[in-house]
């Protein structure tokens, strides 16, 4: 299996010290910064755009993991790659042409991925997967922060693993939702590769560079 990659998602960062926040991942060892961009359509809650990406751009080198929860995710491609994403994912449910769309990222020197909520079944994605450079599988119905890992999905991932290992395909395995202390080995031992962890890493609780340690710690007993 991949490294694991730990992704924080700035959803549930303090915006008014945005820039403190990021570089306090970025020193716990974050892999990547994980930004949820809302429509008020796809799912209810609204956001940020590109601007907000480009900011935190200049804030670290760190790749960008963009998560379009929007509707008619190809028309903003363009503005979130320029702004600074480096992985741009779209959801199944949001098109028709997943295909196309993956494609079109590629065509923009970004790495595409595919998102797939939890009532959505695999057989959504099956035949995107050679296409896809990630595949990202919502643990949670998207929207908000906070909430908890829904536990069927981690057969779904399971499932998805081994759907890839049988056809020989290598795209990294993404767990977004609920991803906590108490579930990452649950997680990597399913086949994820890559966990957007969002209110595991920026609470009141301890320090996000804490938070990532005790995370990466709980991560190791896995893959060790």
């Amino acid at each position: 299996m991949s490294a694991i990659k730990l992704a924080p998602s700035i959803l549930t960062a303090d915006f008014g010290r945005i820039s403190e926040q990021i570089k306090a991942a970025e020193a716990g060892g974050a892999d990547y910064i994980h930004l949820d961009v809302m429509d008020g359509r796809f799912v209810p809650p609204i956001t940020f755009g590109p601007l907000v990406v480009e900011a935190v751009r200049r804030t670290t080198k760190l790749p960008l993991d963009i998560h379009l929860m929007i509707n008619n995710p190809e028309a903003q491609f363009d503005a979130f790659a320029e702004a600074g994403g480096d992985i741009i994912n779209f959801h199944i449910e949001a098109t028709r042409h997943a295909d196309r769309l993956l494609r079109q990222i590629h065509t923009l020197r970004k790495r595409a991925g595919i998102c797939i909520n939890p009532a959505t079944p695999l057989s959504a994605i099956e035949d995107v997967l050679d296409v896809a450079d990630q595949v990202m599988v919502m643990a949670i119905n998207p929207g908000w922060g906070g909430q908890k890992l829904i536990p069927s999905m981690i057969d779904k991932v399971r499932r998805l693993r081994a759907m890839l290992d049988e056809r020989s395909l290598s795209p990294d395995i993404e767990v977004d939702g609920g991803v906590k202390e108490h579930n990452v080995a649950s997680c990597i031992a399913a086949g994820a590769n890559v966990l957007v962890c969002g209110s595991s890493v920026y609470n009141g609780d301890a320090s996000p560079q804490a938070n990532l340690a005790a995370l990466r710690k709980a991560a190791a007993k896995v893959t060790a």
